[in-house]
């Protein structure tokens, strides 16, 4: 089946893992080292907590504002929690995307296949831990849970795991720094994949007398 997915210059990314397998350290890690890289921004109807800022954190908006957005077709993928509202923009997405920009996603796997559906092309990775007994450590030093917290997180984590084959590229936090490393090598790859070069070349491709898709 051909691919009508329009063509953007910038490319989509997006990073899922268990609770304590060191995701939000890898990305923040990736973040700093690809500037041009940017964090979506998630939409929530919950209130700002101290130092957040709107636009930065999140979009804060009110129910009928996020309900209206949702109603209009404009999320990717959206849930309630904890009885507030959050989801990602699919319209903001596709602006920076065709702007040129790179847009890394923070998300579990079930917001990652409704992603998946639309952006057939996203470079999609899991994160894993080394092991149990280290996802357990992690989880105890972060010193964030009760140990009842704890023993759920780990046991929702088996469950999270075995979606791991859907993604394209899986990444095994056991040193930091190497995973570190694979992560920024998988943009620098899906970056020189023949669609964004094709978009972002155009005129070059067209002198060197290499064919030009319409789509990627």
């Amino acid at each position: 089946m051909m691919n009508t997915t329009p063509s953007t210059s910038g490319s989509l990314f997006m990073v899922s893992a268990p609770s304590g397998a060191g995701k939000s350290s890898l990305v923040n890690g990736l973040l700093k080292l690809e500037p041009e890289l940017k964090l979506s921004i998630s939409f929530t109807t919950r209130a700002p907590r101290p130092g957040e800022q709107n636009g930065r954190e999140y979009h804060f908006v009110t129910p009928e504002e996020f309900l209206k957005r949702k109603n209009q077709g404009e999320f990717l993928e959206f849930a309630e929690v904890h009885g507030n509202y959050y989801g990602t923009s699919k319209l903001l997405i596709q602006e920076a995307m065709r702007a040129g920009i790179d847009i890394l996603l923070e998300i579990d796997w079930q917001g990652a296949q409704q992603v998946k559906k639309q952006f057939p092309k996203v470079a999609s990775i899991f994160i894993l831990p080394p092991s149990l007994e280290a996802l357990e450590e992690r989880l105890n030093k972060r010193g964030q849970d009760l140990p009842e917290v704890i023993t759920r997180r780990i046991l929702a984590a088996g469950g999270e795991m075995a979606h791991a084959p859907e993604f394209e590229y899986v990444i095994i936090n056991q040193d930091f720094d190497i995973a570190l490393t694979e992560l920024s090598a998988i943009v620098k790859a899906t970056r020189c994949r023949y669609g964004q070069q094709a978009v972002r070349n155009t005129a070059l491709l067209a002198q060197l007398g290499v064919q030009v898709n319409n789509t990627i």
